[in-house]
């Protein structure tokens, strides 16, 4: 699965994408998949309540099952201007 990391998300990770192979049944196991990996991911996910995920391009939440999701992006919150 594609997993994208937008604005500040990418900056502390250092890169806009890594493809998993994952056996998370929720986003919230693959982001617990995720801070085990170094401590750069351990810092993009420190906060989830600054974080917003969509599964498939569908806003969602950290509870959603990700069977059969093909991409999971991390983003902050949007502001409108």
């Amino acid at each position: 699965m594609d997993v994208l990391y937008f604005a500040w998300v990418r900056e502390r990770i250092g890169r806009p994408k890594d493809v998993v192979e994952t056996q998370a049944a929720t986003v919230m196991d693959l982001v617990e998949e995720l801070r085990a990996r170094e401590v750069r991911y351990e810092a993009a996910f420190a906060d989830l309540s600054s974080l917003r995920v969509a599964v498939n391009q569908e806003l969602t939440d950290f509870d959603a099952p990700l069977e059969n999701a093909r991409e999971v992006a991390f983003f902050p919150p949007m502001t409108g201007g």
